[in-house]
């Protein structure tokens, strides 16, 4: 287990980049299995989830190396070579492993899979999945611990396909499957987010023709083979949100010099509305917050409303805000776990059932919490940089999954982060 020591230091003045996004950059890696030869992969943050991709595609297959820490070459052999079955514990240890599904269907015909693993906050169906590619031919063998796939035909089919719900991994798992299939697909409540168009972008370099992106209806005319490319990654909009997050509780003022404000228009208006002073000028969005926070009511939806991923970071700054608020979750039930940690620290919350009740109070208390996931554990270092008397929190090997130096970011920024393994 991995703790921080955060104490308050004052406001938190400075600049900082975010670094390419985990929630494309793993599902873009998966992509470079639909075309053999060289891929290159560039902005790539250097987090957990990218080594265990690696150990995945390497798995599978593929040769991998890493020429600078933001950077991947990932050699794809031809189809015959690719081994559509890997160690279970890889599977276990992401959630974002199941996108190597789609593209291990399209090009071997077959996958042989674990379940996917990743942060604990609430059931995450893959039946989005399975039911879009079982439409496309594929036939499915599952046990209650793994996935087995094949097609009965050489070459998935084209087919129309609606989503229950606009789910951003399903959305791009079937969308790899699609531009290779025979005929014209066409997916109907897709995701609309930024990482969602980026992977569509990087397909379409490789030579693949999806239309709509960034749109809730992509239309997707199936080829019979992709090219490797280059591309870069876009930038992480949840690691951009945690250090404006930041700068908004701890009243200092930060600019994140790679931010997309065109990507985080939803919050952004909710960080003003808390008081926050924002410059989106030029590139990057600076925030510079407040002597006295204001509280304001906040609900999670499909992208272009507020992420689910951010609002644990939100919870947190309205736990020290001026005033009641109520943040709505409805996405995931579970996601409210980090609330008794801030609790611990102070803060006054209650929940009941998809709603967070919070009465901002004067100051937060130091103490030890527990991080249960890696917003969790972003969000508690957060109230660590406000809270009195300094804050432990336990499980910061969380953050090592979605943030890229995370603790050196900050403390460049002036708050007082100390590290122990």
């Amino acid at each position: 287990m991995s703790s921080l020591v955060v104490k308050p230091a004052g406001p938190l003045v400075g600049e900082v980049e975010a670094g390419g996004a985990k929630n494309a950059v793993l599902k873009q890696m998966a992509a470079c299995l639909l075309a053999s030869g060289e891929n290159r992969l560039t902005n790539v943050p250097d987090i957990t989830d990218v080594k265990i991709m690696i150990e995945l595609l390497e798995a599978l297959g593929c040769k991998v190396s890493r020429p600078s820490a933001h950077e991947l070459v990932i050699t794809v052999p031809d189809a015959k070579d690719i081994h559509p079955v890997a160690p279970a514990h890889l599977f276990a240890a992401t959630r974002s492993s199941i996108v190597v599904l789609g593209p291990l269907l399209a090009r071997c015909g077959e996958a042989n899979m674990a379940l996917p693993g990743g942060d604990d906050f609430g059931q995450r169906p893959i039946n989005f999945h399975t039911d879009g590619l079982s439409a496309m031919g594929a036939s499915f063998f599952n046990d209650e611990n793994s996935i087995h796939a094949t097609l009965s035909k050489s070459r998935l089919r084209a087919t129309r396909m609606s989503l229950a719900y606009p789910s951003h991994t399903a959305t791009d798992n079937l969308m790899m499957a699609c531009v290779l299939a025979k005929g014209r697909s066409v997916i109907d409540n897709a995701a609309r987010e930024p990482e969602v168009e980026d992977l569509g972008r990087q397909l379409n370099s490789m030579g693949a023709k999806i239309e709509g992106l960034g749109t809730s209806r992509l239309t997707i005319d199936g080829v019979s083979s992709l090219k490797p490319v280059e591309h870069e990654v876009i930038t992480d909009r949840v690691v951009s949100a945690t250090y404006l997050a930041a700068a908004l509780i701890t009243g200092g003022e930060v600019r994140v010099v790679d931010a997309r404000a065109d990507h985080m228009g939803m919050l952004l208006r909710k960080i003003e509305a808390m008081g926050g002073d924002i410059d989106a000028e030029g590139t990057g969005i600076s925030v510079r917050g407040p002597a006295v926070l204001r509280a304001c009511d906040v609900a999670t939806l499909p992208y272009p409303g507020v992420a689910t991923d951010y609002k644990p970071l939100i919870t947190t700054v309205l736990s020290v805000a001026n005033g009641d608020s109520v943040v709505t979750e409805n996405l995931f039930a579970g996601r409210f776990r980090y609330v008794d940690e801030l609790v611990k620290l102070g803060a006054s919350i209650t929940t009941e059932g998809h709603h967070a009740m919070i009465r901002g109070v004067d100051y937060l208390v130091g103490t030890t919490v527990n991080a249960s996931d890696i917003r969790a554990a972003a969000a508690l270092t957060l109230a660590g940089l406000v809270a009195k008397d300094g804050t432990i929190v336990v499980g910061v090997e969380h953050l090592d999954r979605g943030y890229d130096s995370f603790v050196e970011r900050l403390t460049k920024l002036g708050a007082d982060v100390r590290r122990f393994e």
